[in-house]
């Protein structure tokens, strides 16, 4: 009998192959995932940021904010991301601020994740007349 000889590679390149894309593949996925969740979270961010300039000018309430960085949110990425936004006035750096924090989902697989993981605050300076 005659044992086959270790030194023999035939047949391992599928297995290098599948191997090595099975890899590739899980590094891509996983790169993609986070260009998401950062993409959500920038939108989300400037959304945040938007709606407290429009809550800041001279002319709106402070709780104009809110809907309008609903709108912006839900226009951008759909209304699962706008359920918990809420503005408040304070002092940012010194200065009287309109300040709008959003509690939203961290998406950790597609776009499903834990829900109000996310958090982000957009600050403006309080505008005045006169």
């Amino acid at each position: 009998m005659r044992l086959p000889r270790l030194s023999d590679d035939r047949g391992s390149a599928p297995v290098e192959f599948v191997l090595v894309g099975v890899l590739l593949t899980f590094l891509a996925l996983a790169v993609l995932q986070l260009a998401l969740a950062l993409h959500i979270r920038n939108t989300v961010l400037d959304a945040a940021a938007e709606g407290a300039r429009y809550g800041a000018l001279a002319d709106n309430d402070p709780a104009d904010a809110v809907p309008r960085t609903v709108d912006l949110i839900t226009t951008a990425v759909g209304p699962a991301y706008a359920a918990d936004v809420t503005v408040r006035e304070g002092e940012w750096m010194g200065v009287p601020s309109v300040i709008v924090t959003v509690r939203t989902t961290l998406p950790l697989v597609g776009l499903i994740g834990p829900d109000r993981v996310l958090e982000v605050q957009g600050h403006a300076a309080r505008e005045t007349l006169g």
